[in-house]
């Protein structure tokens, strides 16, 4: 397998924590938001980086989980899951005092500087959280930059949405629901489903994003860049996406995954890369990847 230059440094700051339940709040649709003190990852995670969760003691097995947010101050991490198979039925059973098992933060993140002007995040279902913590990170370190969020979901929101304050030119008038935390940050966000949920865009994610790009001056337009998490075929609809509109893309990848530290290479990708196949490893020198290296028959010329 050839050699990722950029997983050395993120694998050299991967800690082994006893991370303290902090907080464990129950959302619709058997989803929670887990706050865990783990001051050591809190202080290396990036946008993009996951932990690996011991969910129970009885469980050798653990679990990859995106980082929502981190804070390095005060040493927590949220991680927003959903119940899904026997072990997330056993970490729903955490209750603030318990302790987790956990590696982390592991992964290449997204970039973190360098921002074109106008960053669209999409993020679907389990691909919201690190699509928050992007946001949070672009708030707050980047200037001159105006990021629109765009996330989706099948099941309810792990959040209340609300009617949106800010208006975003080009999303129909009528699909007002937003992230609640993101416009506090300032951040436009906007929300679509196919399940009739009030004021929702009434489609995919890339339906309203394909609408908000076609209707920007090209000259804006050209300003755009594309990050997104999600499913697999949300992901290559947004490698898609990128390639009609001639955009620079980036997206963190799903797989299956034993180690997460690269030593099993168990979740390993092709990824297309100088006009060649490599083998690349989701957990360690990914999950980021450009999509046209992922996807590469959406590329253009």
């Amino acid at each position: 397998m050839n050699e990722s230059p950029r997983h050395p440094a993120t694998r050299a700051t991967i800690f082994v924590e006893d991370a303290a339940v902090v907080q464990q709040q129950p959302l619709a649709a058997e989803q929670y938001l887990l706050r865990l003190a783990a001051g050591a990852c809190a202080a290396q995670a990036r946008p993009g980086s996951f932990v690996h969760l011991r969910c129970h003691e009885a469980l050798p097995m653990r679990r990859p989980m995106s980082i929502m947010r981190a804070d390095p101050n005060a040493g927590w991490i949220d991680i927003l899951y959903k119940v899904h198979g026997q072990g997330t039925q056993k970490l729903a059973g955490a209750r603030p005092g318990d302790h987790i098992n956990l590696l982390g933060p592991i992964g290449t993140p997204f970039k973190l500087q360098g921002y074109r002007r106008f960053p669209l995040l999409i993020g679907g279902g389990v691909g919201i959280p690190p699509m928050v913590f992007l946001a949070e990170h672009i708030a707050t370190q980047a200037t001159d930059v105006q990021p629109l969020v765009i996330m989706g979901s099948e099941i309810p929101f792990p959040f209340q949405p609300r009617p949106s304050q800010v208006m975003v030119d080009g999303v129909p008038p009528e699909a007002l629901a937003c992230m609640p935390l993101l416009e506090d940050w300032g951040i436009p966000s906007r929300l679509t489903s196919k399940q009739g949920y009030p004021g929702c865009y009434d489609g995919f994610v890339t339906d309203l994003a394909r609408l908000w790009l076609s209707n920007l001056a090209p000259s804006q337009r050209q300003q755009v860049e594309l990050f997104s998490c999600g499913p697999t075929p949300m992901l290559h609809a947004v490698a898609e996406l990128a390639a009609e509109f001639s955009l620079p893309c980036q997206i963190s990848v799903e797989e299956y995954m034993a180690c997460a530290t690269g030593g099993c290479a168990g979740c390993a990708i092709p990824v297309y890369r100088n006009g060649e196949t490599i083998m690349q490893r989701v957990c360690v020198d990914g999950p980021v990847f450009e999509a046209a290296e992922v996807y590469n028959e959406h590329m253009t010329d």
